[in-house]
């Protein structure tokens, strides 16, 4: 009389199960990948001891050649203004992050301040600016 087990043992490895592992771990690292977001434009910031944070709604960048960037694309000094207006048009409230470089002078800070001031003077809406700082060391 022969007795045969029912149970038999495989020896092989199933890989579906470590192939779906992979694969979320790839998604996983690729939409983090896309949370970190550096500057586009290579500054050296003043250093500062404050630590601001608000929701910012618009970057304007100010390089070492004196260059204004709105968001990545550059903006001439007289079309500011009119293209601030534009982007700050949806928000009641908004807010501008001016990213100088430390070497530009004052005047190039304030003509931004100042076009932000124009654009709330005439739509009677309240939009700030805030200078970004790096941490002080």
């Amino acid at each position: 009389m022969a007795i045969k087990s029912r149970n038999k043992r495989g020896v092989e490895f199933n890989m579906a199960s470590m192939s779906d592992l992979v694969f979320l771990l790839l998604i996983f690292f690729m939409i983090t990948s896309t949370l970190i977001a550096p500057n586009a434009i290579k500054l050296l910031l003043p250093s500062s001891n404050s630590k601001t944070m608000a929701k910012q709604n618009i970057t304007v960048y100010i390089d070492d050649q004196f260059h204004y960037y709105l968001d990545k694309r550059r903006v001439e000094e007289t079309n500011l203004e009119l293209i601030l207006k534009s982007e700050l048009a949806t928000y009641s409230e908004g807010t501008v992050v001016l990213r100088s470089d430390k070497s530009v002078p004052v005047q190039y800070v304030v003509n931004v301040i100042d076009a932000i001031n124009g654009i709330n003077k005439e739509t009677g809406q309240k939009h700030k600016v805030i200078l970004a700082t790096s941490q002080a060391k």
